[in-house]
Parts: C-alpha cells; structure tokens; sequence
C-alpha cells in the first residue's frame, strides 16, 4: 500500500530554514513572509516537484490576523487544490506547524471530513478517511 497522501501547511511566520527539512516531494503551503519566501525561492531552485500536486507553494496573509485565521483562510484553496476535485486519490492527511488545535479549527476541519486530531510540539495533525464515492 502507498504512503498516505499528506499536505503540510505552515503558518509560523518565522519557519525558515526548518522549511528545507520537511520532506521533498510532499506538498508544503507556507505564509509568505521576510524569513519564509527566501528559503521557499531557494528550494523552488534546487527541488524540482514530481508533479503539480507536490513542491512548495507560498501564500500571502495579512500581518494581522492570528497563525489561526491565517489557517482558516487557506483550507478551501487547500482542499480545490488537493482534495478530490483535484486529486485522485484525495489528501488525506493535514499537518499544521504554527497553531495549536482551537476547536474554531476542529470545527472547520471537520466540514472537510478530517475526524483524527493529534497535538504536536509546533501544531497539529489531523487526518480522514478516503472518500468512498466518485465525485
């Protein structure tokens, strides 16, 4: 059986370098920032992506509002992107670096089908079942 199809979404302002050691090959969204959009450019150079689903994608955000709403706001282009209008199969698996788990995400999330929601030191991961019926 393949690995999961997994998306890691980052939305720690300052993450830096710790972009380089998330895997290659599995699709990051990363907050576009002064720190974040140089190490994001350099990897863009010298990771070529498999695919279009996979590689580095950056997004803007307001400098206001929280890592929390910055979230928020990226799931549905997130899901256009990866989920089963885009993707066959679907993402699966969602790991989030730069907000803990509010239940204002545990909410949205689940609109999305995710149903399993672990804590991590930076964040959280959260995963759902595959769909079961074509689309």
């Amino acid at each position: 059986m393949s690995e999961p199809y997994k998306v890691y979404v980052v939305v720690d302002r300052t993450f830096g370098e710790r972009l380089a050691a998330l895997p290659e090959g599995v699709p990051v969204w990363i907050v576009d920032t002064g720190t974040n959009a140089p190490v994001a450019r350099r990897l863009w150079k010298e990771r070529k992506p498999r695919s279009h689903l996979t590689g580095i994608t950056t997004f803007k955000a307001d400098s206001s509002p929280s890592p929390e709403a910055t979230l928020l706001s990226q799931l549905d282009t997130i899901e256009l992107h990866h989920g089963p209008y885009s993707a066959n199969p679907p993402y699966t698996q969602l790991e989030v670096f730069g907000t803990a788990l509010s239940d204002e995400i545990r909410t949205e999330l689940c609109q999305y089908g995710f149903n399993a929601f672990q804590p991590t030191a930076e964040g959280f991961r959260c995963s759902r079942p595959m769909p079961t019926e074509e689309l």
